[in-house]
């Protein structure tokens, strides 16, 4: 590619191996442009979306908003529109936009939780859902095409302040996602006389501007700032990670302020807003922070309940849909058998889900409620893409609406238990940083009673249903195959037992980390909530100890 030295409108970071990454991510962008251009004949009509979060890496000068203006200058040297916001916004910004506008495609230049160290490129396509296989296949070859140098032009910043293709998203987007977020709001009389208060903390990123408009449009009094972590810091100073889904040891700071200012509800956006954690002042003295299946259950059932009363011909419930990744809680799939509506499972990851929303959608259904258990929410079909700024101002107006009927969340969330079943799941790992050791365990799993034979029982329990995404088995299927689509990029076989327990195993795609999502699904009316978990953790243990042989194996427990 060249002498990254030579090229005047690229300076040196002064780090040889930084400045190879820096020339990487330009190929990226030069692949992107190369398939766009054979995907839209009318890519100089439609243009891109460029979004960045507010990660700096101050030494090398490859910020977020810098790699975006990098990839907006190399899509306007080839006279491709770019609309490119002039300052941070939430990842889901980007595919609103992308629908809005009907551009081609977006590109949101985020990390989201990760280290301060890191940075990231997400792809957005044309009907706003993050890509999946096989167009992020179909891209990457199109990156390793890109062999010879293009012209020192097209890395020429200042193309964002001239080019006449270029233009700011940014006011015009901000006021129609808040004027579409109405339809989410169902009781804005209560929520103008809501005595709750409520804190929010924006993890030092994107949100705290974008959740006190969310929750003004709502007609909520603004909620109390964290003054620590309100304005972008990209070292994230007051916390030791930057990912909310940590629960309380992160939340500190929140709940200190919760309590100074009598707040009864705490909202934590993770740095590019796309995730919600939530936790709750309970009656003694304490927070019941909620997992991401337990959020869901109650945002499941809010989404629904407002539906039903807006839609009471039964007959309406037929094209009603929720979703959820394969190792999410069932919940969903509890309301969805009671209430007579569909739910359907995706692939892990949030972009299958907005593929597969807009496929439902575009079929004239209503896609009510979407989750994946790494709080990841996403209420009716607003974006194609987990929300952190809707979901914490309908989180509120639960919570203003349930108060109002003097129940709290997490009262509410066991009055869904009772009537749906209680689910309660349990999330462990172990890391392997040898993958011939990994395939040597699935490889055990998938012949564990002989050639090509699952296990029939784990911890004395007998296993009903095998589905293995990873080879495109299903036994609940009469034809053996799995519905989802095959996945060969790494293993996960889940087991379903007889006596209600689901349990996923699975590789990590960014971490040497084979993860067990597990979780014990009972019937509705039934079963005592502690005997549940005691179950539950007898059969988490013998499936870890069973089937992935720690000892053996030399596998690194969590507390290791």
């Amino acid at each position: 590619m060249g002498d990254p030295n030579a090229n005047p409108t690229h300076r040196s970071t002064g780090d040889p191996q930084l400045d190879k990454e820096v020339h990487r991510w330009m190929s990226w962008d030069r692949g992107l442009y190369s398939y766009l251009c054979r995907c839209f004949p009318d890519l100089r009509v439609r243009g891109v979306v460029v979004g960045f979060d507010t990660r700096g890496q101050e030494e090398s000068g490859c910020s977020s908003q810098r790699l975006a203006t990098l990839t907006s200058a190399v899509l306007l040297s080839r006279n491709v529109p770019v609309h490119l916001f002039s300052s941070f916004v939430p990842t889901p910004y980007v595919p609103y936009t992308v629908k809005k506008l009907e551009a081609a495609a977006g590109v949101m230049i985020t990390a989201s939780h990760n280290p301060k160290e890191d940075n990231g490129y997400k792809v957005y396509w044309c009907n706003g859902a993050q890509i999946c296989s096989p167009r992020d296949k179909e891209i990457l070859w199109s990156i390793e095409q890109q062999l010879e140098p293009w012209s020192p032009s097209c890395w020429d910043e200042d193309l964002v302040k001239t080019s006449p293709l270029r233009t700011d998203p940014l006011v015009q987007i901000n006021s129609c996602y808040m004027d579409d977020l109405n339809a989410l709001c169902f009781h804005r009389g209560l929520n103008g006389i809501c005595p709750l208060k409520f804190v929010h903390s924006s993890f030092h990123g994107v949100g705290h501007a974008f959740v006190q408009q969310a929750f003004q449009t709502f007609g909520f009094a603004p909620p109390i700032p964290v003054p620590q972590q309100k304005d972008p810091d990209p070292d994230f100073p007051s916390v030791r990670c930057p990912n909310p889904e940590e629960g309380e040891s992160v939340l500190e700071l929140s709940l200190l302020l919760a309590e100074k200012e009598n707040a009864q509800i705490v909202l934590a956006t993770d740095p590019d807003a796309d995730r919600l954690a939530v936790a709750e002042k309970t009656a003694g003295c304490g927070w019941k922070v909620f997992s991401g299946n337990e959020l869901a259950a109650l945002l499941g059932w809010w989404m629904f309940w407002n539906w039903k009363e807006a839609h009471p011909v039964a007959a309406d419930s037929q094209k009603v849909y929720m979703l959820a990744t394969t190792v999410s809680s069932k919940i969903l799939q509890a309301f969805a058998r009671i209430e007579g509506i569909n739910f359907e499972e995706t692939l892990p990851g949030f972009k299958w889900i907005g593929n597969r929303i807009q496929e439902l959608t575009e079929a004239g259904n209503t896609v009510v409620f979407s989750f994946e258990e790494s709080i990841g929410f996403l209420c009716g079909s607003l974006v194609p893409e987990k929300d952190g700024v809707s979901s914490a101002a309908v989180v509120a107006e639960m919570a203003s609406y349930l108060h109002n009927k003097n129940l709290s969340l997490n009262q509410q969330l066991h009055n869904i238990y009772q009537t749906y079943g209680y689910h309660v799941s349990q999330t462990s790992y172990v890391i392997c940083s040898d993958p011939p050791t990994v395939q040597r365990i699935f490889s055990r799993i998938r012949n564990f009673d002989g050639d090509g034979s699952y296990p029939k029982s784990c911890g004395g329990v007998q296993i009903v249903h095998i589905r293995d995404v990873t080879t495109g088995y299903d036994s609940s299927q009469p034809d053996c195959r799995c519905v989802l689509p095959v996945s060969s990029s790494g293993h996960m076989i889940t087991f379903t037992l007889q006596n209600g327990v689901v349990a996923t195993l699975r590789t990590s795609g960014t971490e040497p980390k084979i993860k067990c999502y597990s979780e014990f699904c009972a019937a509705p009316g039934g079963s005592e909530l502690s005997v549940l978990g005691v179950e539950l953790k007898k059969i988490t243990a013998a499936l870890l100890d069973d089937f992935l042989e720690p000892d053996k194996n030399n596998l690194i427990g969590p507390n290791s």
